[in-house]
């Protein structure tokens, strides 16, 4: 088992002030909750919350299909919404007949994998020492008086249920504060839970051992696809490309049910550094590419290479399909010409 002292987990999407003030009502659509309701009986995170910590837990970064979070991340529900259990009980205000002796957090985390690369975790915590948190829960929710100014920044609790000492439990509201926020007093309250790791499950792999060491992403974009569905790359130019340092070889497949989508998703299949001899014949058969000829077929595998230093330009080989090469430089749209089975046969496996 393990401790901790973070409970509660910030999302930043951005902390520029958001130029709204309070209007003077309740930050909440809603009214104040009524009494939270009360479960007789706990049996884990697994059972009372099996998507907390399971979710997809960040948006896709550029040219990514998915992309790692921040470690640590809970449930990314906010607080208020529907618990994603079935017939989950409701949020609500701690009866005072309904002392809580326990609070248990329901989440997730990335961690490394004993063999290599990264996996999903959902978690299950909990904290004995609650006396904070249950008077902070307590309080109400603060009114805005006009001279509120709100950020920007998410603040995304954790998935969270109180138990007393007959093992019942319930899920307590969060009073909110002037901007809708939990209020400062409960995040001070969770930030400072002394918190043990009762129970893990994995949930999903985030990086394999092999992408890891070739240090490519475990899933990327198809964006020669992307781009020629979406919009009109210009033409490369023969002699565009030039040889910028060494190369890193990342190569996905696509799955049927991803070919031909809006973002065709791949996942890592071999890749790492180029060999010096290899990559020269790669670079001159970039820069003498013809036009790319008019093709809608979908490739089942896909190439980047990037430079290993993670500046420059990045350039798109499709190993199938329509073979064609996309090159994006630094600044500037996307360029497009046609490859061959020449240069496929160059970025095999390394």
């Amino acid at each position: 088992m393990r401790s901790g002292r973070t409970a509660l987990t910030v999302a930043l999407l951005g902390v520029a002030l958001s130029g709204c003030v309070g209007s003077g009502t309740s930050p909440n659509a809603q009214d104040d909750p009524g009494p939270a309701q009360i479960v007789e009986r706990w049996t884990s995170c697994a059972e009372a919350a099996p998507h907390a910590g399971t979710m997809p837990i960040a948006p896709p970064a550029p040219g990514r299909s998915a992309s790692p979070a921040p470690r640590g991340l809970a449930s990314p529900a906010p607080q208020g919404s529907a618990s994603p259990a079935l017939d989950a009980p409701a949020v609500g205000r701690i009866d005072s007949a309904f002392t809580p002796v326990t609070a248990v957090l329901c989440g997730g985390e990335i961690r490394p994998r004993p063999g290599g690369g990264r996996e999903q975790v959902a978690t299950e915590r909990r904290a004995d020492e609650i006396g904070s948190l249950t008077a902070a829960l307590r309080l109400p929710d603060q009114r805005a008086d006009g001279e509120a100014v709100c950020t920007l920044d998410l603040l995304v609790p954790p998935w969270l249920a109180l138990l007393d000492d007959r093992g019942r439990w319930l899920r307590p509201y969060l009073p909110a504060d002037s901007c809708g926020k939990p209020r400062r007093e409960v995040r001070a309250a969770l930030d400072g839970l002394r918190l043990t790791t009762v129970d893990s499950r994995t949930v999903r792999e985030i990086e394999s051992a092999a992408a890891e060491a070739a240090g490519c992403g475990q899933r990327w974009a198809d964006m020669v696809w992307v781009e020629t569905t979406v919009g009109r790359p210009g033409p490369l130019a023969p002699g565009a490309v030039a040889d910028a340092g060494p190369l890193r070889l990342c190569v996905y497949r696509v799955s049927p049910a991803e070919q031909g989508g809006v973002k065709p998703a791949g996942d890592f299949a071999y890749g790492g550094a180029l060999p010096p001899d290899r990559q020269a014949s790669v670079v001159r058969a970039l820069a003498t590419t013809r036009p790319a000829t008019h093709c809608v077929i979908p490739a089942s595998r896909f190439a980047v290479l990037r430079p290993m230093d993670g500046g420059g330009r990045e350039s798109y080989v499709e190993l199938d399909g329509c073979r064609r090469v996309m090159v994006v430089p630094p600044s500037g749209g996307p360029r497009l010409g046609q490859g061959d089975a020449a240069l496929a046969a160059l970025l095999g496996p390394v």
